[in-house]
């Protein structure tokens, strides 16, 4: 129990240190690595507290596919570094507002999940042949079916607006038209100019 204790706050740890580096970080790749590792760590949080499906889909879903298409976003869309910086100071109160409510709440519900008769969560026996993806599966599509439908869609729109972001016109960029090139006349393209010849004097 003690090692796994020790276990819980140091990963917890590294997850608190990444979500700060993807704060401070003026690069957006760097940040992006950042953020890599902070979904690692939440992943590992979460095969520690027996929910290994939840683990397994945060490292294949967000490390391996999201956060691509952020890379693919960042790499794109030529982000001006030096104007984030410029907007970073006038959103920090609120930032900060933000994160102190999260951490507000994550410490009453540990808080309150403490005070249960059968322990924290994290340290809680389950009976043999307990599966989490059954229990997860029939809670999700039963009682949250909806909102696990509406997260879908919210999730294809975010696709469809990170491909039109990067589909954008760019000033100053020729492009080929293959159906004007293919329907182009000699007319259109050759003059022919009559005109006198000249006398030498």
């Amino acid at each position: 129990m003690l090692f796994h204790a020790i276990m819980f706050y140091f990963f917890s740890g590294l997850l608190i240190v990444a979500s700060i580096g993807v704060i401070v970080s003026r690069n957006p790749v760097h940040a992006a690595m950042f953020l890599v590792l902070a979904f690692f760590q939440s992943a590992v949080l979460w095969i520690m507290a027996e929910a290994e499906f939840l683990g397994i889909v945060l490292v294949l879903v967000y490390v391996g596919a999201v956060m691509v298409l952020f890379l693919f976003v960042v790499m794109m869309l030529d982000i001006n570094v030096e104007v984030v910086r410029k907007g970073l100071t006038r959103y920090a109160p609120l930032g900060i507002a933000v994160s102190l409510l999260m951490a507000f709440e994550m410490v009453q519900l540990i808080w309150l999940r403490s005070q249960l008769d059968d322990g924290p969560l994290l340290f809680r026996s389950y009976p043999e042949g307990y599966s989490n993806t059954k229990a997860l599966g029939s809670v999700l599509y039963t009682e949250h079916v909806y909102a696990f439908e509406i997260a879908a869609v919210i999730l294809l729109l975010a696709i469809v607006a990170a491909i039109t972001l990067t589909m954008r016109k760019r000033p100053g960029v020729k492009v080929q038209n293959i159906a004007e090139q293919v329907a182009v006349r000699s007319e259109d393209r050759l003059r022919v100019i009559k005109m006198k010849s000249e006398k030498k004097l």
